[in-house]
């Protein structure tokens, strides 16, 4: 017990030292917003768009995640259910041509008790189909937000696969978002021989191997780095930079990457917050031997929480703006 409390000690202690030094690194060179449903299922007016594109172009937003689901249980999304999406394609072509607009498109599988089944091939075609309808509107890309994806989902794999032939065949793009993965590949066996599925119990982690699966199969992914749950700001930050470090060095040159920063009021805010996240991203690609090859950056979650104070301290610890 006392090796334990002494390797613990000295631990919390290297963590609190290493939080301590001011990261170098600003920026990036793409970001990220996922957007809310409103967007594309309700009308709008034109003050409503441009102070949208405002946003975005005075953050750095190379790509939005406009919620046009979620999904019905058998792949379907009702064109009801994004009426108003054309309209929005229409400004942000005139207003923020520069900026992508993708569809994101979501659901809870079975294995996290929600109504879709990725193992039925009549589900992934009816996805396939509901995405043609998608990229017909205009959006330039498919973002998928299935949760939990288990890094032995072959089924989402080969719908990764067909997607990815449906938007490079109209040159668009696919993104998708996924959990953080373990900080170590043996934690993803141990839990799965020790804990069931389930929303609640074995967490739907992925390896290495998986993400380096699914970015063969995409042009970019978004990890969910939020939740840590970290109870103190120096491991929230440790959090954040040794995920940052290991997902660039894994997949930066293959992919775009999006490392997701929260807006919104964690479990833990003291902790986990937008600032310390911001800091902790900048901390991991400082660890980096070398810049990716791929653009990267981070993932704001999420529009509808982020207010002008949350947008003011994301230019000046993010982009380096002092205002």
């Amino acid at each position: 017990m006392a090796v334990l409390l002494g390797a613990l000690a000295v631990f919390f202690a290297q963590t609190w030292f290493a939080w301590q030094r001011e990261p170098r690194a600003y920026g990036g060179t793409a970001n990220a917003l996922w957007a809310r449903h409103q967007w594309a299922g309700e009308p709008h007016t034109e003050a409503g768009y441009r102070m949208l594109a405002q946003t975005l172009r005075a953050n750095d937003i190379t790509d939005v995640f406009f919620h046009v689901g979620p999904l019905d249980g058998d792949g379907r999304i009702p064109p009801s259910r994004y009426r108003h999406a054309g309209e929005l394609l229409a400004a942000m072509r005139r207003l923020a041509p520069g900026v992508r607009a993708q569809a994101y498109v979501g659901q809870v599988e079975r294995a996290g008790d929600g109504p879709l089944d990725l193992g039925d091939p009549g589900t992934r075609a009816r996805i396939l189909d509901t995405d043609r309808a998608l990229l017909a509107v205009g959006f330039a890309g498919i973002h998928y937000d299935i949760e939990p994806i288990y890094p032995d989902d072959h089924d989402f794999l080969d719908l990764l696969a067909r997607t990815h032939e449906l938007t490079r065949g109209r040159g668009r793009v696919l993104s998708a978002a996924l959990e953080q993965p373990p900080l170590a590949d043996w934690e993803a066996p141990v839990f799965r021989a020790l804990l069931p599925r389930g929303r609640n119990h074995y967490p739907p982690r992925p390896t290495g191997a998986y993400l380096r699966a699914v970015a063969r199969r995409v042009d970019q992914v978004a990890i969910m780095t939020y939740d840590s749950e970290a109870p103190t700001q120096a491991l929230a930050g440790w959090h954040f930079a040794r995920h940052t470090e290991r997902i660039l060095a894994l997949l930066g040159d293959r992919v775009t990457v999006f490392m997701g920063v929260p807006t919104y009021r964690t479990t833990t805010p003291w902790a986990e917050n937008l600032p310390t996240a911001l800091r902790g991203v900048r901390q991991g690609i400082d660890a980096l031997r070398r810049p990716p090859r791929r653009p990267y950056g981070v993932g704001v979650y999420a529009d509808w929480t982020t207010s002008a104070r949350d947008w003011a301290t994301y230019r000046r610890e993010w982009l380096e703006i002092r205002e």
